[in-house]
C-alpha cells in the first residue's frame, strides 16, 4: 500500500475527565488516510477512551477534532474550520466495540439492514441487498438468517464489522475487537480485520493481539497513563527506543 500523505483525522490537545479524575492529559494524534494506526499499552492507559472521543462517543473537555476538514471538538483558540455535528461525524466513522452489541431479536441480516435503512434513508429491501454483500465481505452470507443466539462470538464480531461497513466509512475504530472472544475464534476476526487493512481502509485499533499490531500496523501508539509515550512506524518493533515501551512489548510478545 502507498500511504497517502493527506491526514484524515487530527486530535489536538485533547482532554478528558471522569468525574475529578483526568484520563486524558492533552493527545495529540494525525491518522492518514489509508493508514492503519493502532493503539496498544497497559490497561487503564486511555486507549480506548481515545478511540471513542474520536467519534464522540466521549465528548472530550478540551481539545480539537479535526476530521475531513471540519472541526468537531470543542476545538482551539484561533481554529477557522467550519463546525460540524456529531451525527454527521457517527455516519463517516464506522466502530466495532468489545461486545458485539447486536439486536438478539433480529437475524443478522437485519442487524444490518433495519439500522442501516433508519440512517440512510434506503428501502428494506435496498437495505437487506447491502447487508448480504456486507455479509459475503465476512463470509457470512449462509447465516444471514440466522440469529445471535445461534452465532459463535466470532460471527456475531464478523456481523457487528458488516454493519459498521454499510455505512460506506471512511475511517474504521476497532475497539479491543477480539477481547471478548475464546481463543480460537480470535483468527476468524482478525482476517476479516487484515483483509480490510489489505483493501487500504483507514483503521484504528486498539488491540493487546501484538502479533497482529506488528503485521498491519503502520503507526504504533504506546500509550500509559493518560499519554501517548512514543508512535512509531512499521518497523517500530524492532526500532524502538523507549524502555517503557521495550518493557511492555517484550511481556506480551
Amino acid at each position: 500500500m502507498t500511504e497517502q500523505s493527506n491526514t484524515i483525522i487530527s486530535l489536538r490537545e485533547i482532554k478528558k475527565s471522569f468525574g475529578s479524575t483526568e484520563v486524558l492529559h492533552g493527545i495529540d494524534l494525525d491518522v492518514k488516510a489509508g493508514s492503519h494506526t493502532v493503539i496498544f499499552g497497559p490497561s487503564g492507559s486511555g486507549k480506548s477512551t481515545v478511540l471513542r472521543t474520536m467519534n464522540l462517543l466521549e465528548k472530550p473537555d478540551s481539545g480539537s477534532i479535526a476530521f475531513e476538514g471540519r472541526e468537531y471538538g470543542p476545538g482551539l483558540n484561533g481554529s477557522s474550520l467550519e463546525h460540524g455535528r456529531p451525527i454527521e461525524l457517527r455516519r463517516r466513522v464506522g466502530m466495532v466495540f468489545q461486545q458485539f452489541n447486536l439486536f438478539p431479536h433480529f437475524s443478522a441480516i437485519d442487524n444490518i439492514a433495519i439500522p442501516l435503512a433508519s440512517v440512510s434513508g434506503m428501502s428494506k429491501t435496498e437495505a437487506r441487498e447491502r447487508g448480504a454483500i456486507e455479509l459475503k465481505k465476512v463470509g457470512l452470507l449462509k447465516w444471514a438468517g440466522n440469529y445471535p443466539s445461534q452465532l459463535s462470538g466470532g460471527q456475531q464480531q464478523r456481523v457487528a464489522i458488516a454493519r459498521a461497513l454499510s455505512m460506506d466509512p471512511t475511517l474504521m475504530l476497532f475497539d479491543e475487537p477480539t477481547s471478548a472472544l475464546d481463543p480460537e475464534l480470535v483468527g476468524e476476526v482478525l482476517a476479516v480485520m487484515r483483509s480490510l487493512a489489505e483493501s487500504g481502509m483507514t483503521m484504528v485499533v486498539v488491540t493487546h493481539e501484538m502479533n497482529f499490531a506488528k503485521e498491519i500496523g503502520d503507526q504504533h501508539v504506546f500509550m500509559e497513563a493518560g499519554n501517548i509515550v512514543v508512535t512509531g512506524d512499521s518497523n517500530f518493533f524492532e526500532n524502538c527506543t523507549n524502555e517503557r515501551a521495550r518493557q511492555f512489548i517484550g511481556s506480551v510478545l
